[in-house]
């Protein structure tokens, strides 16, 4: 089994130290509980904004402050810490994902599909769509938005992901929907579908509470590659930690749910197919 911690949190504007240790004791206090893999939120630090004056001072290089952090924690506990944070490099900033060992980096992602006023802000993504073999299973990340685009589930799940990370900072106004504590929203609706339509694990930790201008919705979940919910969802409207036992291995089992259904082997690549950097999947 894999446990995996949500640390669904609210990183405050104009404290970005603060939200760092934030996300330094939120880790600490999952992997205390167990957690193998601890999940932050998209932009954890400093904080999600789009104010491009705002993050200029505060974007950091992978070997900046936050990532040593989140090293350190993941060395103390022998875990890996996934987040993001507002990446500088040259005079480009990026909205970043990262997965973070004891030895480092092992992950490193630029988030593709940039959102609303985002595109004024961030440069976009150019690090592709990867995963990578961890001691708990192969793991892909990406950020947010980027569930919206089914090709991007798609394409992780067949290069071989297990589980797929996603921090997210979920927003008011982009569905049409009234929601109510307690009540699923349809970001993460739509996270259990792509689970399902591509028979891998898919984990979101969202920031939730009143953000820099927004309202930020919480819901982190995981789920299990036939849809279903394997944790959460956590509040709409507070700060949660809940680990989440998964057995990843699952994964494989559900591209064959019988002799004769198996969804990953009953793709008509004759037809269409999915490409990767021009290669077939």
């Amino acid at each position: 089994m894999t446990r995996i911690g949500l640390a669904q949190l609210l990183s405050r504007p104009e404290a970005a130290e603060a939200n760092r240790k934030a996300s330094v004791d939120a880790a600490a206090s999952l992997f205390e509980q167990g957690a193998d893999i601890v999940l932050l939120p998209e932009m954890a630090v400093p904080w999600y904004t789009t104010d491009r004056e705002a993050l200029e001072p505060l974007a950091e290089a992978l070997d900046g402050p936050t990532v040593g952090d989140w090293q350190a924690e993941a060395a103390r506990h022998g875990g890996l810490v996934v987040g993001g944070l507002c990446e500088r490099s040259g005079d480009d900033i990026y909205n970043t994902a990262v997965a973070v060992g004891s030895e480092g980096v092992v992950a490193h992602y630029r988030k593709l599909h940039l959102f609303d006023v985002e595109k004024h802000c961030f440069t976009p993504g150019d690090t592709g769509l990867s995963v990578v073999d961890t001691d708990y299973g192969t793991i892909g990340l990406c950020i947010c938005y980027d569930l919206r685009f089914v090709e991007v589930v798609r394409v992780l799940a067949l290069r071989g992901a297990d589980l797929i990370c996603v921090p997210t900072a979920w927003v008011r106004g982009f569905d049409r929907r009234q929601y109510r504590e307690g009540e699923l929203i349809a970001h993460a609706e739509g996270a259990l579908v792509q689970a399902n339509l591509s028979q891998v694990f898919i984990a979101c930790t969202s920031q939730v509470g009143a953000g820099d201008g927004v309202e930020l919705l919480g819901s982190s979940v995981v789920s299990d590659p036939y849809g279903r919910m394997a944790g959460g969802p956590l509040s709409t409207v507070r700060e949660q930690l809940e680990v989440v036992d998964v057995d990843l291995s699952e994964a494989r089992r559900a591209q064959a749910r019988s002799e004769l259904i198996q969804p990953r082997a009953d793709r008509r690549t004759d037809v269409y197919g999915v490409l990767h950097e021009g290669e077939p999947l």
